[in-house]
């Protein structure tokens, strides 16, 4: 139900989108006329908030699907798990890459309004197709239908380790099931609070605290937190390391060659994640993974002392947003003569000044590209390990709150640009953000010790070697 709803929500606001882009591309004249503007301000309104709708409904399909519905179709095999869950990964960097070049050429070589059509009608078929392709995958797996809620709790915690349930005395019902504790005692009729209208307006929140509750008592918290750690970062291929790369002097075709290199690194990554994991478990697969990322960046740390750095600690950080604030410098306008009919051109040249060397730049892709390896095996790993060690019932709850968290620490990236914007000043936040993807291998490392011990720095896994076919199970994350 979840499945079908988010993808039909998802699909339906993007073709809405869509359409009303096509509107504005077409009667863009007439309707900044309307009301001085206003009619266009609110389509523009309209696009934000439904591509947001979009977005939401966009994750609720990935958690169900990548996060549960994969679990149940493996079974019990580890191995087809790992397998399963590096093949989605694999087609879903594959899509991010064709799709905005696909797009991207149709609307360079035709217009905006036919690329917004093409996108809405590719929806609309793809909306039917996925709808198909799930209800067949929901009839060939007889265990989808079935709730978690009416499965046996004991029979669920067989297959995950109860050790951290049971250090505080509790059994392993009471203390991994509080989600479904608190959904009974909501769910009962006869309750004088369900009555109550405060009681209703708060169960939103009654709700929040118990999925961050449940998330903290897993005892794979420390690893859910190493990955969200990893958002907090400017060392990836988006709007915040294009535009530097446009000060450093780097002009567009560079800089879809480096993305094309950064989508093959990932996906190097993803097929060494399915390698790793069979030669050393998929714990050490992850501290691996965490060493060889923090390797690589180490390049992005010596980038900013390199010759050619923009680095000037004499600029404050914050002097152009204290100029903005305070009024003392205009936002600078959009150069409408930039763009000629459907073509956009590159940026003037004289815009900045050509850089004495590229050393520092290099030095920079260099490690973001190599260190793509490391963080999707990484988060190949954090991903099986949740798949793996939370029970069926709070699967859903425990990865929409690992979300949030990567998307709070993605925000405060943002944050911490919008408090540094100057090019002088992202030294720093290159400094910053190694830090922060440091501390989160740090409490991985914390938690891979706590289960493993010494034998974390074996080579190779030995319960791995004594694992048979004929009884495969979840919980071989050694």
């Amino acid at each position: 139900m979840v499945a079908q709803t988010s993808l039909l929500v998802q699909n339906s606001c993007v073709i809405v989108c869509g359409i009303l882009l096509m509107v504005v591309f077409q009667f863009k004249e007439q309707l900044v006329e309307l009301y001085n503007g206003w009619i266009l301000t609110t389509c523009y309104i309209l696009v934000i908030s439904i591509a947001n709708v979009a977005n939401l409904a966009s994750t609720a399909t990935s958690i169900t699907i990548q996060r549960d519905w994969v679990v149940v179709v493996a079974g019990q095999d580890s191995s087809k798990l790992a397998d399963m869950n590096a093949t989605v990964r694999i087609i879903d960097q594959l899509t991010n890459i064709l799709a905005p070049m696909l797009v991207g050429q149709i609307m360079a070589f035709g217009s905006h309004f036919i690329g917004c059509g093409f996108i809405s009608g590719w929806n609309l078929c793809s909306m039917c197709l996925e709808y198909a392709l799930l209800w067949k995958v929901f009839q060939k797996t007889p265990a989808l239908a079935v709730k978690a809620g009416q499965k046996d709790g004991q029979q669920e915690l067989k297959q995950l380790s109860p050790s951290k349930e049971l250090e505080n005395g509790q059994s392993p019902e009471e203390s991994s099931q509080p989600l479904m504790n608190e959904t009974s005692a909501v769910a009962q009729p006869d309750s004088p609070k369900q009555r109550g209208c405060c009681y209703q307006v708060t169960e939103p929140l009654r709700t929040l605290k118990a999925g961050w509750v449940a998330y903290y008592n897993q005892n794979i918290f420390f690893a859910g937190m190493s990955l969200a750690f990893l958002y907090m970062t400017v060392l990836g291929f988006d709007c915040i390391t294009t535009g530097y790369a446009y000060t450093q002097g780097l002009n567009g075709s560079v800089l879809s060659l480096l993305m094309g290199a950064s989508a093959v690194s990932g996906i190097c990554g993803t097929v060494a994640f399915t390698w790793i994991r069979k030669k050393c478990g998929l714990i050490r697969t992850g501290f691996i993974s965490g060493v060889v990322q923090l390797s690589c960046l180490m390049l992005c740390v010596a980038s900013v002392f390199a010759p050619g750095s923009s680095l000037d600690l004499s600029v404050s950080p914050f002097q152009d947003l204290y100029s903005h604030f305070m009024g003392e410098k205009a936002l600078p306008e959009a150069d409408h003569s930039l763009t000629s009919g459907n073509i956009t051109t590159d940026a003037p040249a004289e815009a900045m000044p050509p850089l004495q060397s590229y050393m520092s730049v290099s030095l920079l892709f260099a490690g973001v590209i190599a260190a793509r390896v490391g963080l999707w095996s990484f988060d190949l790993t954090v991903t099986q390990l949740i798949q793996e060690n939370v029970i069926e019932s709070e699967r859903g709850v425990i990865n929409g709150v690992q979300n949030s968290m990567n998307y709070l620490l993605d925000l405060l990236h943002f944050i911490m640009v919008i408090l540094a914007p100057n090019p002088e000043a992202f030294g720093l936040l290159v400094i910053i953000s190694v830090s922060f993807v440091a501390m989160g291998h740090i409490m991985y490392f914390q938690f891979a010790f706590k289960s493993l011990g010494s034998r974390l720095f074996l080579c190779c896994s030995p319960e791995q070697k004594i694992e048979t076919e004929d009884s495969p199970s979840l919980p071989t994350t050694v």
